[in-house]
This record gives C-alpha cells, sequence and structure tokens, in this order.
C-alpha cells in the first residue's frame, strides 16, 4: 500500500506541531530529538556529536556549556538549528 505524498506531509506536519515532552519554547524551528553518541571535551571546548535517526549531528560549545548541560554518551537531547543558510537537495528518482 502507497501513502500519497501530501497525506504524509500533513501527517508530520502534525507530529512536529505537538510540543516535546518537556520542552521550553524557542524561537528555533529546526530541531532534532536524538541520542549522545560521543561527547570529545579538550581545554575550553567540547565537540558533542549526537544521532537524530539516520541523521548525524555535531555540535562544537564551550567545555563549561557542556559541563552544565550534563551532556553524557547516552542521553537523550535535542538539537536545535538555527542558519542563514540551509541547502535543499532533491534525490535522483
Amino acid at each position: 500500500m502507497a501513502i500519497e505524498g501530501g497525506v504524509l506531509a500533513r501527517f508530520v506536519q502534525g507530529l512536529a506541531d505537538s510540543p516535546e515532552p518537556g520542552s521550553t519554547t524557542v524561537s528555533a524551528r529546526n530541531r532534532m530529538r536524538g541520542i549522545v553518541t560521543r561527547v570529545l571535551k579538550d581545554g575550553l571546548m567540547a565537540q558533542v556529536e549526537m544521532q537524530a535517526g539516520r541523521f548525524r549531528i555535531v555540535s562544537l560549545m564551550s567545555r563549561e556549556a557542556a559541563d552544565e548541560l550534563g551532556i553524557e554518551v547516552g542521553c537523550v537531547s535535542v538539537a536545535s538549528i538555527k542558519s542563514t543558510h540551509v541547502v535543499i537537495e532533491m534525490p535522483e528518482a
């Protein structure tokens, strides 16, 4: 059974409009929930990697911020992405 693209788009939009449990109100609209898979701390900086579905997200932040948030491998987190440049590609059929 195939699902029409428009029907699927409306369904996932409804999911996106539902607030995340325990979330706060933020201006960023590009939010992805995932699991932290790697944390590298060196000096003043930290690199945090998370897996959100099949997408790998990497964030660079201050070590102090990572420590204050208690980020560690295995914890569930939400990546909020705010960018002035977003490229959208269409896969070949």
